[in-house]
């Protein structure tokens, strides 16, 4: 799954040193598109990462900003680079967001969920209800999106795994998504991975009460490159939010600290998990 730095991360890298560049060159993103002759919004998505500049344009924004010498071969590489195309970009139509393509090169997520299982841990029927729910009616674009999240998981074996640490609050665990039996099966899985050395589970029980953060799902990626800044997502009802400031994505890690200190321990986590799939299974 993770061969190298991620197209996805490498854009990031590649829109972060534009922009310094320009701002070290003392030109305003309207001063480049009028000495290159590109539209104000072209200028903008490349330094948002939505966009790679082509061959010519990353030379001529080079020769503008006085980039010569080897920082400037390796920013050309770095351009070439974020060209490649992730294993995710077949599934372009269902995964259209850039999170799957920092997930695949992050070194850490710390995830919190009050009402679903995370993508990374859901079994394939589960999945399936959860996408169900969605409205999305098509089994075929189903199936897409189910197969997609099976190749998220993973991140989570191999030399490279993924250092997950979820808290999830209890109605996750209580919410029986596509019935008990399948519940039953989630849970099973949950108790499976949270053995695992690279994951730790933590339950949010319901007689914590009120806590910081309920209700308000997000993750906060590391990656392996002290280069390459934290990122948090925050996700509704109206998309996707990546936070990409220290002092913003400071606050959210404190709120995990809280979130953390405020669930079970890891142990009694597995009990809790294993209490529930009982009621689930009848057992």
């Amino acid at each position: 799954m993770r061969t190298g730095r991620s197209p996805t991360v490498r854009l990031r890298r590649l829109s972060g040193e534009l922009t310094r560049l320009r701002r070290e060159a003392g030109y305003s993103r309207e001063d480049v598109a009028q000495r290159l002759g590109m539209a104000g919004s072209t200028v903008y998505r490349i330094e948002t990462g939505h966009t790679r500049p082509q061959g010519r344009t990353m030379r001529d924004l080079l020769d503008l900003y006085g980039v010569d010498g080897t920082e400037r071969e390796a920013l050309l590489a770095l351009a070439r680079d974020a060209g490649r195309r992730g294993w995710w970009h077949a599934f372009g139509d269902v995964l259209p967001g850039p999170y799957v393509g920092l997930e695949a090169e992050a070194a850490s997520v710390r995830n919190y969920e009050p009402l679903l299982v995370p993508g990374l841990f859901q079994t394939g029927s589960y999945a399936r209800a959860v996408v169900g729910a969605a409205l999305v009616k098509d089994p075929a674009e189903t199936e897409r999106r189910v197969t997609a999240r099976m190749e998220r998981q993973r991140r989570l074996t191999g030399p490279d795994a993924l250092e997950l640490w979820a808290v999830l609050d209890e109605a996750a665990l209580r919410r029986p998504v596509g019935g008990p039996p399948v519940m039953a099966e989630q849970l099973r899985r949950l108790g499976e991975l949270a053995v695992q050395p690279n994951v730790t589970i933590q339950v949010l029980p319901f007689d914590a009460g009120a806590y910081l953060g309920m209700g308000n799902s997000m993750a906060i990626l590391t990656f392996p490159d002290p280069e390459d800044a934290d990122v948090v997502l925050l996700e509704n009802m109206g998309g996707e939010l990546y936070l990409e400031k220290p002092e913003h994505v400071r606050g959210y890690v404190q709120v995990f600290d809280h979130l953390r200190a405020a669930a079970l321990g890891p142990e009694k986590s597995i009990g809790k998990i294993e209490s529930v799939e009982k009621e689930m299974a009848g057992r």
